[in-house]
């Protein structure tokens, strides 16, 4: 349900590039170090968002470094180190476990029960530590379940939930911008969870599987699922404007005005193609 949060590449400059590749690789490096190496097959740049945005938000002190990894063990690739990036490492890693565990718990995959035991490993030490966002991700989960087995024609109903989601894993503690990250992050879990059915709608249709715009019945409408997404987009940008923002606020702002519409329309077209 995510990699649609990424940057257009193309339009960063050098500098951006390589600043966008080093919050990446931090959060992967926490991964590995805080959880487990093979934990790292979660990751996903979204995490890299939201680090951008709490880094630039609270300008934390940043160590930075060079390090081969297996992943790219031929070049040192260059990695930041902060608080945010920890915790989007958390996130990430708490996310896919919440994710693995409903998919087993669903369909009692192999595939599932083993991905629940790699990302399971960590999960106690996060819930301790973020108790908040972790009862948000489990609870959210389940209710996202539990409308796709009813069939849930109403797509606000799950978008919400998962928008319920997002809005706790924007707010690191609770302060003076809590409120504009939580409306932030909701405006963008819903644009995640819409823009994810529009692109498994027809996977979604010969699969026999829940989509909550094969649910509504009223036939593939791009028109209509497009206004529910610039919507959403709008009410995102529209909290994110709010918050003092100035480090890395350039590459943000390609983020959520060019790169997630950017990653929409390619899936969108290579969708249609497929059809």
């Amino acid at each position: 349900m995510f990699g649609f949060v990424v940057a257009d590449v193309k339009e960063l400059s050098k500098e951006e590039q390589k600043r966008y590749s080093s919050v990446y690789c931090g959060i992967c490096r926490r991964i590995r170090l805080q959880c487990s190496g093979l934990s790292r097959m979660g990751l996903s740049y979204d995490m890299a968002f939201l680090a951008l945005l709490l880094m630039s938000l609270y300008e934390p002190e940043e160590e930075q470094g060079k390090r081969a990894c297996g992943i790219h063990p031929i070049r040192p690739r260059p990695w930041v180190d902060n608080p945010y990036i920890r915790y989007s490492a958390d996130m990430n890693v708490a996310l896919a476990y919440y994710k693995a565990l409903d998919d087993y718990n669903d369909e009692h995959k192999t595939t599932a029960k083993w991905a629940k035991g790699v990302f399971g490993k960590s999960v106690a030490r996060i819930e301790k530590q973020y108790p908040r966002q972790c009862a948000a991700m489990a609870d959210c989960i389940a209710r996202l379940s539990a409308l796709e087995k009813e069939g849930c024609t109403n797509p606000d109903l799950p978008a919400g939930v998962f928008g319920t989601l997002m809005a706790e894993l924007f707010v690191y503690e609770e302060d003076l911008w809590s409120e504009n990250l939580r409306k932030a992050g909701a405006a963008l879990g819903r644009f995640i969870y819409l823009a994810d059915a529009a692109i498994d709608y027809r996977k979604d249709g010969k699969k026999k599987q829940y989509n909550p715009f094969l649910a509504m019945g009223t036939g593939e409408d791009w028109g209509r699922w497009e206004e529910y997404l610039v919507l959403s987009m709008a009410r995102c940008t529209e909290y994110y404007e709010r918050l003092p923002l100035v480090q890395d606020k350039k590459l943000l702002d390609n983020i959520l005005y060019g790169g997630v519409w950017l990653s929409y329309r390619k899936q969108q077209g290579a969708t249609k193609n497929d059809g």
